[in-house]
């Protein structure tokens, strides 16, 4: 990878079981989880009794000098050396998407091995030492226990955790699990344990040695022992839905260690060739970064039917789970790789929105924004107040309208369940909530032509009336709509949505555009530019609402807008968000015309001097984080690659 990537995925498994190196160079900073707070992990070895590290900070070692750093979608590699060794270490979370069990089981692995380079044999020893912060929300917080495990015959090494275990015993963004145990293992002989409280915090250790050219593998992993409150049910995780333990999670996964790494590369080796195929190198590179941080923004569990939850945690922002304008952004990466898990995702929403607290005590006729902050999930809880120093909500019940966003949620879920039909063939799944989306819809055509002051994902600088981009989600939403019903062989309501989204089309061009032909923030706005990312719809349904050329002209005209690092979001301020900058690059009819969009971007990946998993919303004229850090929503990025396989049907 040529970028240098703002910060390096290490562990990358599930909101709370996170590891990232805030530095491409692996042994100078202290690992992190994704929230900035310390996860310290130290990887060292010892050569002829002189100790090295390689991974995280410790202030008395000596260090490799590290002489390279590649990072795909599923491992990341860095090579190290004295002057007597050279040392390959490979980090690899296999989250595969379609393997539930890979996906979800939380072990991952860290692959060692070693030849010298001065022609002279040496003694090497592989040491691992992981602090209590893995499994405390802070060090110092609790008391932490630890013990030597021996999950089979070929793997040993300790456990650690919290002595008062309190699973899901509250929510919240900036915030780690202070519940479960962390374990540190390595796999074959001579594999020694050892804990210790060293300047107050209690740290596991586990030391092997390692032989020339061949390699030593070390496994991280996590049971949380229950992973999410669902309406009042505690789920477990899906890999241990049957009653696996995580002894046997650890072992499985060290005896299949090789074959898992070998479809690993393969499934990174085709997201590679496919994504360079749809927008060069730059866009390569920067969906292979961010194809871990989307997965690991979730968590997989299964409700009281069995059926898949895919449960996304609004990071950096406020915690919220199964967020639906968090959702929409990410779908295109899941409509490639797996649209069960779009399901998932929307399972939660349609639950909730049934329920009495949403239809009968607010009366509202729109989608809720969320479910839930993370990892109860019991109800939107946007809107509500917050007691912080307790992280619970107060006031069950009572939702504030002026926090709502009824025209952009209606407008994502039923884009998300037309992108579901589409890439499954079928519309069953929208057909068990067909009324539900039908009133949605009804809602998208009361109120979507000209929206209200209402709130949207898009209003980092305020509230804004007559949103031009929203209204294109309305007409999106509302040919969604169509879309459903002709797949479930309802042609006369299909022709009628058609008909109502091209006549909202029509008065959306008239009262949008200004006399050359550019369109506007607001309607009533003149003079004012935004990105209308929602029209991209349009040309992946292909539904040629808006067509070629009104694209292509809208396209050339945001060039006119570019920063050094970028096209600014809107017309108000010069930040931007990733995911909507590649949608709207994705409406460009040429691959060379996408990949000038994508070049600042990756510029601003490159040279960015905030260290943090990838942001999505950045300053485009210095290229700092604004703020967001590892979202889901870069799995928007897949967009120009949803659309070129769509075409191709």
């Amino acid at each position: 990878m040529k970028m240098r990537a703002p910060a390096v995925p290490l562990i990358t498994v599930d909101p709370y079981f996170s590891v990232w190196s805030p530095d491409t160079t692996l042994n100078v900073a202290r690992t992190e989880h994704w929230t900035g707070k310390s996860n310290s992990i130290i990887g060292s070895v010892v050569v002829d009794g002189v100790e090295y590290s390689f991974l995280g900070y410790y202030r008395d070692l000596y260090k490799m000098r590290q002489d390279s750093l590649e990072i795909d979608a599923l491992s990341t590699k860095a090579v190290f050396e004295t002057d007597k060794i050279r040392l390959t270490a490979t980090f690899t979370t296999p989250v595969l998407p379609d393997d539930y069990r890979l996906l979800t089981r939380p072990v991952s692995y860290m692959n060692l091995s070693y030849e010298s380079i001065d022609g002279v044999e040496h003694t090497v020893i592989a040491k691992a030492v992981a602090c209590e912060e893995l499994c405390l929300n802070k060090a110092g917080e609790s008391p932490v226990m630890t013990e030597e495990v021996a999950p089979c015959c070929c793997v040993k090494g300790m456990r650690m955790g919290n002595t008062v275990q309190n699973p899901l015993n509250r929510s919240g963004d900036d915030l780690r699990i202070d519940w479960g145990y962390f374990y540190l293992a390595a796999k074959g002989e001579g594999v020694e344990t050892a804990s210790e409280v060293f300047k107050n915090q209690t740290r596991i250790t586990v030391t092997a040695p390692l032989t020339a050219g061949e390699s030593r593998l070390f496994l991280f992993a996590y049971d949380d022992i229950v992973s999410i409150e669902y309406f009042g049910k505690h789920l477990k995780s899906y890999w241990n839905k049957d009653g696996q333990t995580i002894e046997a999670a650890i072992c499985e996964a060290a005896k299949e260690y090789d074959e898992v790494l070998a479809r690993c590369d393969a499934f990174a080796a085709r997201l590679y060739a496919d994504t360079e195929a749809a927008g060069g190198e730059k866009y390569a590179e920067i969906l292979s970064l961010a194809y871990r941080q989307v997965i690991a923004g979730h968590k997989l569990v299964l409700d009281e039917q069995g059926e898949i939850l895919w449960i996304s945690k609004e990071c950096f922002s406020n915690g919220c789970a199964a967020t639906v304008d968090v959702s929409y952004p990410s779908i295109p990466m899941f409509l490639i790789y797996n649209p069960e898990l779009v399901k998932g995702m929307m399972r939660p929403v349609y639950r909730y929105a049934d329920s009495d607290e949403w239809k009968v005590q607010m009366k509202y006729d729109f989608a809720p924004h969320d479910v839930g902050c993370y990892p109860l999930l019991n109800g939107q809880v946007y809107g509500k107040k917050r007691n912080i120093a307790e992280r619970k909500y107060e006031n069950e019940g009572v939702l504030d309208y002026n926090k709502q966003m009824p025209v952009e949620e209606c407008g994502n879920m039923l884009i998300m369940e037309a992108g579901v039909a589409l890439a499954t063939g079928s519309a069953d799944f929208a057909a068990a909530h067909i009324d539900v989306l039908r009133g949605w819809c009804e809602y998208l055509l009361r109120y979507g032509t000209d929206p209200e002051n209402q709130l949207c994902t898009d209003d980092f600088a305020g509230h804004l009336a007559h949103n031009c981009n929203l209204s294109l989600k309305a007409i999106m939403g509302i040919e969604s709509m169509a879309i459903l019903e002709e797949l479930l062989g309802n042609e006369k309501a299909a022709a009628s949505y058609r008909r109502k989204a091209r006549k909202m089309a029509k008065i959306w061009k008239e009262t949008a555009l200004n006399a050359d032909g550019t369109s506007n923030l607001a309607f009533d706005r003149p003079g004012t530019y935004s990105m209308k990312y929602n029209m991209v719809w349009d040309k992946v349904f292909g539904s040629r609402i808006f067509g070629k050329k009104f694209m292509d002209a809208e396209v050339a005209d945001n060039r006119k807008h570019f920063n050094a690092y970028g096209m600014p979001l809107d017309s108000r301020t010069d930040y931007t968000k990733s995911d909507w900058l590649v949608w709207t690059a994705s409406m460009a009819t040429s691959k060379k015309s996408f990949m000038s969009y994508i070049a600042p971007l990756w510029r601003a990946y490159d040279e960015m001097p905030t260290r943090v998993p990838l942001t999505d919303w950045y300053d485009t004229v210095s290229s700092r984080m604004v703020s967001f850090r590892h979202r889901t929503v870069q799995g928007g990025l897949w967009m120009r690659v949803l659309m070129e396989k769509w075409a191709k049907k």
